[in-house]
């Protein structure tokens, strides 16, 4: 796909993730034992054979940023490749910016300076494996404008910012509800859309420049109503999810567990590609055991595991019980320690013989760095 560019925003949807997002982004969320959330939306890109990929930073991206590098996991680190597009700083905004609409117009430049006709915008809290070939052949072929990408399959627990859509026969979208308590179609809006690189220019110019800010809200929908745009649905397959609360980030770990649901977002043909990290393989000590759970390469497991998510170099020592939980990178479970159902953010520690305790509705959550 030479002629088409990407475009990831990475957007200030973190309200409902509370300690995970206090210090990064939800594009640099760690997840599924040994990826970030914005592995998926990169390697899709690069499924798709894009090789002119932008990413729209906001505040805290010092993680994210660490996280990419130069892209040479991802094969972004050509002369073209990978641009990270650095937050517009103002008193007023402090690198936040106010929607989507916002972030693409401090950003016009990049967009100028390209040269491919088409571009895929993707948001950075949507977990999907996809290749976008197809959905960019049916755009061309259709004469779109706009080509929305949506699902039937797509798990969110954020009312407000879930979007559905009402597509008719020949794929024309007719109606977008935003935020409906009771939607009147299942077709969830995946934040991908496809469009030409200067009709994005246009339509974003004209939006500034009349106070609009919300893609969405404020030039999709309207659109729609009106008919002032050619918009077409492109329906995705493949397993979904929206990592939007810490319900919601619970939820899709404890998933991956089930086969099914692992093979379908982990199709052999298509890798999610990640940063590596040497590690030697697990490793399990005396009366060490785990059982349907995900363990990462250097973990040293000498207590019991079961049901969870430990990513690389977890310690669980001997005499410590873990249950339907997850586990963040070099954390640590003391001798005789117990805790199910929570969420251990990367390096912190739950001491000897502490426990911790919580229904499956409401995990306990442990921030970066904390000794309990």
């Amino acid at each position: 796909m030479k002629d088409v560019m990407g475009l990831i925003y990475t957007s200030e949807n973190d309200v409902h993730l509370g300690e995970l997002t206090s210090q990064r982004a939800v594009a640099a969320l760690p997840i599924a034992g040994r990826y970030r959330v914005i592995d998926f939306q990169l390697s899709s890109m690069v499924h798709t054979g894009i090789k002119n990929v932008g990413i729209i930073t906001q505040k805290n991206y010092q993680s994210l940023m660490d996280h990419i590098g130069s892209g040479r996991e991802w094969d972004l680190h050509g002369k073209v490749g990978l641009n990270i597009l650095p937050p517009y700083l103002t008193r007023e905004n402090m690198g936040v910016y106010a929607g989507l609409v916002d972030a693409l117009n401090s950003n016009r430049n990049f967009l100028r300076l390209s040269t491919q006709e088409y571009i895929v915008v993707t948001n950075s809290h949507t977990i999907y494996n996809a290749d976008f070939s197809e959905a960019i052949d049916q755009h061309i072929a259709s004469g779109a404008d706009v080509t929305m990408i949506y699902s039937k399959k797509l798990t969110t627990t954020d009312v407000e910012s879930a979007s559905y859509l009402t597509v008719a026969e020949d794929k024309t979208i007719t109606s977008m509800e935003i935020g409906p308590m009771v939607p009147n179609t299942e077709n969830a809006y995946l934040k991908v859309f496809i469009t030409k690189r200067e009709l994005l220019r246009q339509l974003v110019e004209q939006a500034f420049a009349n106070g609009k800010h919300d893609w969405s809200r404020d030039v999709l929908q309207p659109a729609i109503n009106d008919k002032s745009l050619k918009i077409m649905g492109y329906e995705y397959t493949g397993a979904a999810a929206q990592i939007d609360s810490i319900q919601a980030y619970f939820n899709f770990n404890m998933e991956l567990q089930k086969d099914e649901f692992r093979r379908e977002l982990f199709p052999v043909n298509q890798p999610i590609y990640t940063k590596v990290r040497d590690d030697m393989p697990a490793r399990y000590n005396g009366e060490g055991k785990a059982s349907n759970s995900l363990i990462g390469n250097g973990c040293i497991i000498e207590g019991t595991v079961i049901n969870s998510v430990l990513f690389r170099g977890v310690k669980v020592a001997r005499g410590a019980v873990v249950k339907n939980s997850i586990i963040m990178q070099d954390a640590q479970i003391q001798e005789g320690a117990e805790i199910d159902h929570c969420i251990l953010d990367k390096s912190s520690v739950i001491r000897r013989n502490g426990r911790l305790i919580a229904p499956a509705a409401y995990p306990i959550v442990i921030a970066k760095n904390v000794v309990i």
